[in-house]
């Protein structure tokens, strides 16, 4: 698969099989038809950072379970030849993910897995701010990550 997905994480990563993500993060584009080649980044990392980069680039100062940065404004039409587009960032906060776990009685790496599939979709131009749309979006989530996966 033409994918390539870079995953880094800056935080204690116990629980959480990296592997695992980074195929699911490829399946996610697969499935939403994503033109290969495209590379994706995700970080997992801690409440501090992301509360920082959220008050940086959104004004919301607060830690949040997932970020999604899109790079795809402009870039498209300006890369090098036989250059993967870049798609942008996911960032998942492991501190909330493992709170949210807890709190919806799911193992961190089904909590993580669905957080990297929501942030995913953001980048792809997804959104939840009316219900019918947040109603589509969770639709392929499902898709995505099978049944298991409900709050």
């Amino acid at each position: 698969m033409n994918y390539v997905v870079e995953l880094r994480t800056d935080a204690a990563a116990d629980g959480v099989d990296t592997s695992a993500l980074e195929q699911l993060a490829a399946r996610a584009l697969e499935a939403e038809s994503v033109p290969q080649p495209s590379e994706l980044s995700i970080v997992l990392t801690d409440d501090a950072a992301v509360r920082e980069l959220n008050r940086t680039y959104r004004g919301v100062d607060e830690t949040t379970d997932v970020l999604s940065f899109a790079q795809s404004e402009g870039s498209a039409f300006a890369l090098p030849e036989g250059e993967a587009p870049h798609l942008g960032d996911v960032i998942i906060s492991l501190d909330t993910a493992r709170r949210q776990a807890a709190e919806y009685g799911l193992a961190l790496q089904d909590e993580v897995s669905h957080l990297l599939v929501h942030g995913v979709l953001h980048l792809l131009g997804y959104d939840h701010e009316q219900p019918e749309d947040a109603q589509i979006m969770r639709a392929h989530e499902d898709a995505i990550l099978g049944e298991a996966h409900h709050h």
